[in-house]
């Protein structure tokens, strides 16, 4: 047996030993947490490494990512950034110069509802004659940021059987539902497979920079296709990838074919029951505010929810769905509760089903699911980026906006909550959703950096299955899963001043976490690792 003993640090461990300052690893095994002088005299023959007065943490897990779309975010034409059509296209255009060997150009992240500019049509998004102005006859997919719609130059959309009697199909407009899902898988199928495996690598890199040691793998049919989800399995990477493969199913024999058949972990992430704010898919019972006429979209029926439901609990296979608007949390809490009766609560939790998003829950589906062990997937920065009062949600929704993203609400009914990114649509960068957490635009929905931190660290290997009461942290008989970081400051910061008087007191043994406060510099990653094994080190770059 090999050990390391790391001290001379800053050890975010329990209550039980909060001013560690080492830690002792043996075969990927956290062994023992203390100080730096007994730490010498349990491990003398110990590999030392010097921690230089950093922090360390339990590693994080971005519980909702797309590797290949965020690999060609970052090492390509990444549009989040433009602020207006003009600007958009523009970067386009240079792409287009730049790359006049590519199959496909793949774009993604313009958000025409923060778009600003002078020019006649700058907050329009970009219509099919824009990209062939710009692109000529080259095949052309931009998706929206939320990636629920996309806008497709005429060279791509011509390779389509059958694209303009698809629903969401407009001549001009970004496509959306059936006729987005076409053009996207046919817009996937021009990248090479060697193309897609650099983008993955580039993907995984990113996050383990990012202090991330575990990402799940949201594909399916109208997302990624078979084969970008099956190539995932045989990359060589440090970071872990749970895979789920968003197919509806409709008896347990069915759900363990396609476990068999695809390789997934699961049955679920991103099943859609519906779409995305941003593109008015999201299914609402009451029309959007910017767009009277619409509801959102179905995916699924309910009669499709309950049958999937029910065949992976038979099954013992956890499942999932992608739930935003309000109708479609409905149709999910009615399914719930129906097979909870018939089925038993404990059927249910025992296979830790998850909701992607769920961004309108009510206090009483809070309360339901909870009781069934269901676990919330979600994204903190979806309310940085548009939960403001002049933002895309408050668009979309007026006063309903208010009540989006109900971290507090979710976690005081029992919901156990694990955090993501849902990268490419927000950048993986855990700290900054740790941030986005416990400052919510709205102060009653959020929640303390502490509980926050939990949902983004062992809340990521809940929602996975695991569930040992130790992966997710750094105490002895955990996995060495740690990140080492520079920070400015540590400090113990709650969710309300009656409690922050209690967690600064010496005697309530609260571990501190860096100080996550707006505009504060937030941690660097310096190393992370897995299992104990070094899979990212700045000092290696």
């Amino acid at each position: 047996m090999t050990t390391q003993l790391l001290l001379g640090g800053l050890v975010y461990s329990s209550p039980a030993v909060p001013d560690a300052t080492a830690f002792a690893v043996t075969d990927g095994v956290v062994v023992w947490v203390g100080s730096d002088e007994v730490g010498r005299a349990l491990h003398p023959d110990a590999e030392i490494v010097d921690l230089r007065g950093r922090f360390v943490s339990p590693a994080f897990v971005d519980s909702h990512v797309h590797l290949t779309d965020t690999g060609l975010a970052l090492g390509g034409l990444d549009l989040s950034r433009t602020t207006s059509r003009t600007e958009c296209l523009r970067e386009l255009a240079a792409y287009v110069a730049a790359h006049p060997d590519e199959d496909v150009i793949w774009g993604m992240g313009w958000d025409s509802s923060a778009w600003v500019g002078a020019e006649q049509g700058d907050r329009l998004a970009p219509s099919t004659e824009d990209l062939d102005a710009v692109a000529g006859a080259r095949p052309v997919y931009l998706a929206r940021i939320d990636e629920h719609s996309a806008a497709a130059s005429t060279a791509l959309r011509e390779r389509v059987d059958g694209l303009a009697g698809a629903q969401g199909y407009d001549a001009q407009a970004p496509l959306f539902a059936e006729a987005h899902h076409r053009v996207r898988a046919h817009a996937r199928s021009l990248i090479t497979p060697e193309g897609r495996r650099r983008a993955q690598l580039r993907a995984l890199d990113h996050a383990a920079a990012h202090g991330v040691a575990a990402v799940h793998e949201n594909g399916g049919p109208e997302i990624s296709g078979i084969d970008d989800f099956r190539s995932i399995a045989d990359l060589d990477h440090g970071v872990q990838v749970r895979r789920y493969w968003g197919q509806c199913v409709s008896s347990a024999d069915e759900a363990r074919t396609v476990v068999a058949e695809t390789g997934a972990h699961a049955i679920g992430g991103d099943l859609f029951v519906d779409g995305a704010f941003g593109s008015h898919t999201a299914l609402l019972t009451a029309p959007y505010s910017d767009r009277p006429g619409t509801r959102g979209v179905a995916y699924l029926t309910p009669e499709q929810i309950r049958a999937h439901l029910r065949a992976t609990t038979e099954a013992g296979i956890q499942a999932g769905f992608h739930v935003i608007g309000d109708a479609a949390a409905a149709m999910v809490a009615e399914a719930v509760a129906e097979l909870a009766e018939e089925l038993g609560t404990p059927a249910l939790a025992r296979c830790v089903h998850r909701l992607e998003h769920a961004e309108m829950i009510t206090p009483e589906q809070a309360a339901l699911f909870a009781r069934c062990g269901v676990v919330a997937s979600m994204q903190p920065l979806f309310d940085a980026a548009w939960g403001g009062s002049d933002q895309l949600y408050a668009q979309r929704l007026g006063e309903r906006a208010h009540t989006l993203n109900d971290f507090s609400g979710l976690a005081k009914a029992g919901v156990a909550l694990a955090f993501s990114s849902d990268a490419p649509v927000c950048p993986i960068d855990p700290w900054a959703t740790v941030q986005a957490a416990a400052h919510h635009h709205n102060p009653t929905s959020a929640i303390s950096p502490r509980a926050a931190f939990a949902a983004a660290t062992r809340g990521g290997w809940r929602a996975a299955g695991v569930n040992d009461g130790v992966t997710g942290t750094l105490v002895p008989g955990a996995p060495a899963h740690y990140a080492i970081w520079e920070i400015s400051d540590l400090v113990v910061a709650a969710s309300h001043e009656g409690v922050q008087r209690w967690s600064t007191d010496p005697r309530s043994r609260v571990p501190a976490l860096p100080d996550v406060a707006p505009g504060v510099r937030l941690p660097q990653c310096v190393t992370t690792a897995v299992a104990g094994e070094v899979i990212y080190s700045r000092d290696t770059q």
